[in-house]
């Protein structure tokens, strides 16, 4: 599926929660920073992960959460945010008999990428900021998991500031 373009809504879903609960996106409140990695405990998205847990409270005051979401189980995302003490959802994308995250395939993060110089398809770190009605605000292709999580805070405190004049 193609990228969702800024200023169209995100499709609602329902996805289980590392708590075992259910989790829809409709349902949120604030603004929803959705960043979409491929696994748990790997360098790259404990990384990213990471910096999102650092900047929680800052997130927060700015009305908006950090949401992860990747193809691994719920007992993959409870191991992993034990070990890293980290202080956000991380969402179970299930993935279809086609072996597609069926959400991640929904919002585009799901396709060809390039590893060691061999395409395949996998899925593709992105983040998308997402406001309570579902629309989106910001998006993030393809990031780096390093200094990702302050440039996506930075661009929503600048987003924000600019509305308030």
């Amino acid at each position: 599926m193609p990228l969702i373009d800024i200023g169209r809504k995100v499709p609602d879903f329902t996805l289980e929660s590392d708590d075992g609960s259910s989790w829809t996106l409709s349902e949120q409140r604030g603004i929803t920073v959705l960043f979409v990695y491929p696994q748990d405990d790997t360098p790259g998205c404990t990384t990213e992960a990471c910096a999102f847990r650092d900047l929680a409270s800052e997130l927060a005051s700015m009305g908006a959460q950090a949401v992860g979401l990747s193809p691994d189980d719920g007992d993959s995302h409870r191991k992993f945010i034990k070990k890293h003490r980290l202080n956000l959802r991380l969402l179970v994308d299930r993935k279809d008999k086609t072996g597609a995250p069926k959400i991640a395939a929904k919002i585009g993060a799901w396709g060809e990428k390039m590893n060691y110089g061999k395409t395949y398809v996998g899925l593709i770190r992105m983040t998308y900021v997402i406001a309570p009605d579902r629309t989106v605000l910001m998006r993030f292709d393809r990031v780096k998991a390093t200094g990702h999580a302050e440039r996506v805070v930075e661009s929503l405190r600048r987003s924000l500031d600019s509305k308030k004049k």
